[in-house]
């Protein structure tokens, strides 16, 4: 089995991984994902093992560099392209009629949905962010990476780590979970979907249609966090994120002006565009738009015994 290796790939179309990788970065200290001058490396549990890659762009030719390493570094290389969209073939479909959408498309004419296709990978840190603050989330990522993450293999950046193994997951004692920073009812979801992970990830092989039942089917997986993942492992353009304690607001007001958005008028907006629905709120993240702030700052809450 291949533990390093080099993939040039030429993708036909403007490739920006800030964009395109963005959504699978844990915030700015994320153990799995960083980027070093103008270079993106991820770590992956790939289904060969855990791998390291660092991603750069050739503008000039046209083309994105790969290199890996590790025991997955050949799963890797071969689902590059897939990683960056190749997958997408609706998006020369999608013609959106606002012009906030319209004009961030035509800056983003490269951008497609990406799709990791490990589902254990985007369920966990969906699972972390349900119900807290996403500071909250980040930092009980870190803490696990560090605790229960293998070391990222090759040249990674200093600190950098792969996530643990699906037993590794559904070992962590409930002590633990606690002590990091998770609460009860997060971390039994946690353990469980790390027990279903086998047919977690069969779930890449469904349609598109049938994905979101049999994700909501495990106890714990409701719809916003089915959406998250749908996003990130199966690269669906059109999952929503209902329940999201801003995106609603966020997209609202930067598709109307209004300033308190909720889902159903979300969904009403978004229904022109149905089979595109995150294209759009993606376009509106990268944008740039934001809704002005009003209020107190939540102050995020800490399960962690004193």
């Amino acid at each position: 089995m291949a533990t390093e290796g080099e993939r040039v790939w030429t993708p036909g179309r403007p490739v920006d991984l800030r964009a395109a990788l963005g959504p699978l970065r844990r915030g700015a200290g994320d153990p799995t994902c960083r980027i070093v001058d103008g270079a993106v490396w991820r770590t992956a549990r790939t289904p060969t093992g855990a791998g390291t890659q660092r991603l750069t762009v050739d503008a000039a030719a046209g083309t994105v560099v790969c290199r890996a390493w590790g025991p997955g570094a050949g799963w890797l290389l071969d689902t590059l392209p897939v990683l960056l969209g190749a997958q997408d073939t609706t998006a020369d479909e999608f013609d959106p009629r606002h012009p906030l959408v319209r004009r961030t498309w035509r800056s983003h004419r490269g951008w497609r949905v990406p799709r990791t296709g490990l589902v254990l990978e985007a369920l966990v840190p969906a699972v972390l962010e349900q119900k807290v603050t996403g500071l909250e989330a980040w930092r009980s990522w870190r803490a696990l990476l560090r605790r229960y993450g293998t070391p990222a293999p090759g040249p990674a950046p200093d600190g950098m780590a792969v996530a643990p193994t699906a037993a590794e997951w559904a070992g962590i004692p409930s002590w633990e979970w606690h002590r990091l920073g998770v609460g009860p009812e997060r971390s039994r979801t946690l353990v469980g979907v790390a027990r279903r992970a086998a047919a977690v990830e069969r779930t890449l092989a469904l349609p598109p249609a049938a994905v979101e039942a049999a994700l909501r089917s495990l106890p714990g997986v409701g719809a916003w966090t089915a959406a998250e993942v749908r996003q990130r492992a199966h690269g669906d353009p059109d999952a929503v994120s209902v329940g999201d304690a801003h995106l609603a607001a966020e997209v609202v007001y930067a598709l109307t002006g209004a300033r308190d958005g909720d889902d159903a008028r979300l969904l009403e907006l978004l229904a022109p565009d149905t089979g595109h629905r995150y294209r759009v709120v993606r376009m509106v993240e990268l944008s740039g738009s934001r809704r002005p702030r009003r209020g107190p700052r939540y102050a995020p809450l800490d399960h962690r015994a004193r």
